[in-house]
């Protein structure tokens, strides 16, 4: 299992009319975690894309659960449970210290820069079967 935890502060413009974080605000900041995560395992967006590679969004979804509101100091989790194969599933969590505000889930697949799938990079399929034995 690989887990990440990336801080972010609700600014003004991610409120809505009732004050609460609108909810598609939650999906950029999954994408926050989510490139921490991989920069932390070696594989920074800007080189996968440099590389010829692209990680397209194939499925998404989130769950809210509390409200989130200006100012709040986030903590957003980005946990990989199992051992990437040509999809990549990452679970989010949002929280606000120790109360759970939003769960969700992301799926991916790499792809050339045509868009057609493609096999990860060999030093990422390496690095997943170190991490996932």
């Amino acid at each position: 299992m690989i887990v990440t935890r990336a801080p972010v502060t609700v600014r003004y413009a991610e409120t809505d009319m009732m004050g609460i974080v609108y909810h598609a605000n939650y999906l950029p900041w999954f994408e926050v975690a989510r490139t921490q995560l991989l920069r932390e395992q070696g594989f920074p967006y800007r080189q996968l894309e440099a590389d010829g590679y692209r990680i397209p969004v194939l499925e998404v979804a989130a769950k809210f659960i509390r409200p989130a509101v200006y100012d709040d100091n986030l903590t957003i989790i980005a946990t990989i449970r199992e051992k990437p194969l040509l999809r990549i599933r990452l679970d989010y969590e949002v929280r606000r210290g120790d109360e759970l505000l939003a769960t969700g889930h992301s799926t991916h697949a790499f792809c050339d820069l045509h868009g057609r799938p493609t096999r990860p990079p060999a030093a990422f399929v390496a690095r997943m079967s170190e991490l996932f034995p």
